[in-house]
């Protein structure tokens, strides 16, 4: 069989795909919500990739995920209303796991288990003691994971890596400062929703509570199912850092934070945090969805501060600025095709990595060195104090 040679071409770098037919990669949704419905459709515009199956628990959901799957006329793909079900099915090479942060430990394994390769949101789980359960069970597996950490793959990250690697411009950075904008106090708390939705197994290894369309809608901002803001968006920002900085996990963590300002919300809107490396540098991330609002591209930003110079990395762009000259950049570089191509890039590499088996740019190991920055925030947050990471157990010192 005539193999058909598919590139997927970017300023970052070129994928080859050598896909015939039979080499389609069949493709499961696992949570087809909004986040999972992007994502799939960045799956679906690479031709190596069928939509066979997905799964949801929200009755909507399901149906639009089905419907947004066919909706170029591909093959309608079966649906499935647990995710089991779903991984038992022998038509579904790999399965993109999209849901709430409280499932992504237990499907994940599950997933491995079946001999699904993986493609999951994040952050990468609830716990570090998840965390290092899933970083030995990719260790143990033979499947390929890539985590949804998308600048490892974007071309405005990788050509600030090769600003960082050379050295120059910069000199020795010691500190990487990241804030992130944006305002959710107006939003209204959901009170009721469109469809059915099988609460009892949408909660699942979370705490059983009474049925609140508001714990469903903005599961993001309830410690029973995620880390709050400053993990949903700050385990994106310490990953750039780590990549850029070429640096592990942190040795410690220390945060501080205000109420929440949204009552029935447990997570505070605004946080700031401080991690510290054994590589010689502090990274301070604050995050306030309290403040005003600003463009999308304009509402988050990276600087590393060099004894040298200075470099800042947004959603889109990047500048470099010498040392006593920061009013105009040296350099600079702009995304040829923006943030939302980012995901395509990152999709095409776990497709690339499926068929040579080789790791993938955001492995499980890496997905969780980001992740445990902000569960150690939200630990320091809960114990008032600075909290330790002990490498050699692998394990959080409270």
């Amino acid at each position: 069989m005539l193999n058909r040679r598919l590139f997927l071409a970017s300023t970052a770098g070129v994928y080859l795909l050598n896909a015939a037919p039979s080499d389609t990669v069949r493709l499961g949704v696992i949570g087809a919500g909004g986040r999972g419905t992007f994502v799939m459709a960045a799956f679906k515009r690479n031709p190596a990739v069928q939509v066979v199956a997905i799964c949801d628990v929200y009755e909507p959901n399901l149906e639009r995920g089905v419907s947004a799957a066919a909706a170029d006329g591909s093959r309608k793909p079966t649906a499935y209303r647990r995710y089991r079900e779903l991984l038992s099915d022998k038509d579904v090479d790999a399965v993109l796991i999209a849901t709430p942060e409280h499932w992504h430990h237990r499907m994940v394994l599950d997933a491995l288990a079946a001999g699904k390769d993986v493609y999951v949101e994040k952050p990468l789980c609830h716990t570090p003691e998840q965390g290092t359960e899933l970083v030995a069970a990719e260790q143990a597996s033979k499947q390929i994971v890539q985590c949804g950490m998308q600048r490892r793959s974007y071309d405005l990250f990788l050509e600030a890596k090769k600003v960082m690697n050379s050295g120059g411009p910069l000199g020795k950075v010691r500190m990487v400062r990241s804030w992130w904008l944006n305002n959710y106090l107006g939003a209204e708390k959901a009170t009721k929703l469109d469809g059915q939705l099988d609460w009892e197994q949408w909660q699942g290894p979370a705490p059983k509570r009474a049925f609140d369309p508001d714990r469903f809608r903005n599961w993001r901002y309830y410690t029973d199912y995620a880390g709050g803001i400053v993990a949903d968006q700050g385990a994106h920002v310490f990953d750039g850092i780590h990549m850029l900085m070429g640096s592990e996990g942190p040795i410690s963590v220390t945060a501080s934070a205000g109420k929440p300002h949204r009552p029935e919300f447990d997570t505070p809107e605004s946080v700031a945090v401080c991690a510290r490396y054994a590589e010689d540098y502090v990274a301070v991330f604050t995050i306030n969805y309290a403040a005003m609002k600003y463009p999308a591209k304009r509402d988050q930003l990276n600087q590393f501060d060099g004894d040298l110079g200075r470099m800042d990395v947004g959603r889109e762009s990047m500048n470099v600025y010498a040392q006593g000259a920061d009013e105009k950049p040296v350099s600079s570089y702009d995304s040829a095709k923006g943030f939302g191509y980012a995901t395509d890039l990152h999709v095409g590499n776990f497709i690339d990595c499926i068929r040579s088996r080789k790791k993938t740019t955001a492995p499980i190991a890496l997905g969780f060195q980001a992740t445990r920055v902000l569960q150690m925030a939200n630990l320091s947050l809960k114990n008032g104090r600075e909290i330790r990471w002990n490498n050699a157990m692998q394990k959080v010192e409270i």
